[in-house]
C-alpha cells in the first residue's frame, strides 16, 4: 500500500538540527575533512616523488640518533618516543573531555595541562630532530670536492656511499635526493604547525576553564571540539610516521 505525500510537504520544520551534533561540532568535522584532503595530497605527492627516484635514504640510517647519546645507533628510537608522547597527549585530551561531560572543572583543568605539556614536549622533540639534521654535517662529494653539509630543503648528505673514500674518519657519500629534504621538512613542518595551533587552543581552553566560562555556560562543548582537532593531529602523525620513518 503506497502512501501519498502532499506537494510542498515540509520534511524539516526547524527548531532542531537535522543532524545529531551541534552546529559547532559539525563545522569542526567539515574542517577536519578538508584538512584531511590537504594532508592526503601532500603524502601522495611525497610518495610520487619517492618512487620516481632510483635511490632514497634509509630511515633506519637517517633517524638513528638520540639526544645526549652522541652517535648511538638507535634506529627510530627517538621518533618512537615522539609518537608515544603525542598518543599519550591524546589520551589526556580524552580524559579532559570526559571530565567536561561530568562538569568537573578541576578535572578538566588537570588533564588540559597534561595535554599542553605533551604538545610542548612533542614540539621540543621535533625542534631537536630538525636542528640535528640541519647542523650535524657529513662529508659529501659535490662537484669533485668534498664538502661538509647537513640536511636541508636544498641538499642532504644521505646519498649513496662513495666506495673507499673517507674524510676525517667518515665515509664520504654522494648528495642525496633533494626531494627528501623538501618533503620531510615541508610535511613534518606543516604537521608541527598544526600541533602548535592545537597547543594554543588547549591553552585557551585551560584559561577559559579556570575563569569559569564553561561553568557559566553549563557545558564544555568547546573543549570537546578542540579535542576533535587534537585527535586529528595525532591521527595524521600516524600516517606521517608510517611514510617517512617506517617505509
Amino acid at each position: 500500500m503506497s502512501t501519498h505525500i502532499p506537494a510542498g510537504y515540509k520534511w524539516w520544520t526547524g527548531g532542531k538540527s537535522p543532524y545529531n551534533v551541534s552546529y559547532g561540532k559539525l563545522m569542526m568535522w567539515i574542517f577536519l575533512v578538508s584538512d584531511t584532503f590537504t594532508f592526503g595530497a601532500l603524502l601522495i605527492a611525497y610518495g610520487t616523488i619517492r618512487v620516481s627516484h632510483n635511490y632514497w635514504p634509509d630511515p633506519n640510517h637517517v633517524f638513528n640518533t638520540f639526544p645526549l647519546m652522541g652517535d648511538a645507533n638507535l634506529p627510530l628510537a627517538f621518533v618512537s618516543l615522539m609518537t608515544f608522547i603525542l598518543i599519550m597527549s591524546s589520551v589526556t585530551m580524552v580524559l579532559a573531555v570526559h571530565e567536561g561531560h561530568k562538569r568537573n572543572k578541576k578535572g578538566v583543568e588537570k588533564w588540559l595541562l597534561w595535554t599542553i605539556l605533551g604538545g610542548f614536549l612533542f614540539l621540543g622533540c621535533q625542534a631537536w630532530e630538525w636542528t640535528h639534521l640541519i647542523t650535524h654535517t657529513h662529508p659529501v662529494l659535490m662537484d669533485g670536492q668534498i664538502q661538509e653539509i647537513g640536511a636541508t630543503i636544498r641538499h642532504n648528505h644521505f646519498g649513496p656511499i662513495v666506495p673507499g673514500l673517507f674524510h676525517n674518519g667518515h665515509q664520504v657519500t654522494l648528495p642525496g635526493p633533494v626531494g627528501f629534504g623538501n618533503s620531510f621538512f615541508g610535511i613534518t613542518g606543516f604537521h608541527g604547525f598544526h600541533v602548535s595551533i592545537g597547543v594554543f587552543l588547549n591553552i585557551l581552553m585551560y584559561f577559559w576553564t579556570v575563569n569559569g566560562r564553561f561553568a557559566r555556560l553549563g557545558h564544555y562543548e568547546m573543549v570537546e571540539k578542540v579535542g576533535l582537532y587534537w585527535h586529528f593531529v595525532d591521527l595524521v602523525w600516524v600516517f606521517v610516521f608510517l611514510c617517512f620513518y617506517l617505509i
